[in-house]
């Protein structure tokens, strides 16, 4: 039977309905879509906060649309300390995604040991359908994969739960 799970996220998070959540837990990406902001961000580039026409992006009327229909959006990342570059070119760049509505906390990895994690980055929609992000060794994307495996959500869901009620909020989370 072919599955009916939507693979492109806009999809995804337009199907959703209650919350939708993001655990990154790798200290660099390569995505392809990334290289050119943060190539420029490397060169001094920073957004002005105050001019939002020049970072509002598609991903950005994605989140807001969703929290616009009730959607809890929360990502949390669990970085090492002191952090990569990559890292603090995303810290740097997060207001963005609160700005839309998404809620965000970091966890210094030191602080996540004796939680039991999966293997890979993911979104879990309402708590019942999850997107793996597989990422090679360099960082490239390797593309999504999706289930509704129960305990794989679950999985999730644990795993998450426990980072956010770790994790410190954006605003407080200082950069070392």
């Amino acid at each position: 039977m072919p599955s009916t799970t939507p693979t492109r996220f806009a999809d995804l998070l337009a199907q959703c309905e209650r919350s939708a959540v993001h655990l990154e837990m790798r200290d660099v990406y390569a995505v392809d879509n990334e290289k050119g902001p943060f190539a420029e961000w490397r060169a001094g580039f920073r957004h002005d906060p105050t001019d939002r026409a020049s970072w509002w992006r598609p991903w950005l009327d994605l989140v807001a649309e969703a929290v616009g229909r009730g959607v809890v959006m929360r990502r949390a990342r669990i970085v090492s300390e002191p952090v990569s570059e990559y890292i603090r070119y995303e810290h740097s760049g997060t207001f963005t995604n609160i700005a839309a509505g998404e809620q965000v906390r970091w966890l210094p990895r030191r602080r996540a040991s004796g939680i039991a994690l999966p293997g890979n980055d993911f979104w879990l929609f309402d708590d019942r359908l999850v997107r793996w992000n597989h990422f090679s060794g360099d960082g490239s994307s390797q593309g999504p994969e999706h289930t509704t495996d129960p305990s794989a959500a679950k999985l999730c869901a644990d795993a998450f739960k426990a980072v956010w009620d770790r994790g410190v909020p954006h605003d407080q989370y200082e950069i070392r």
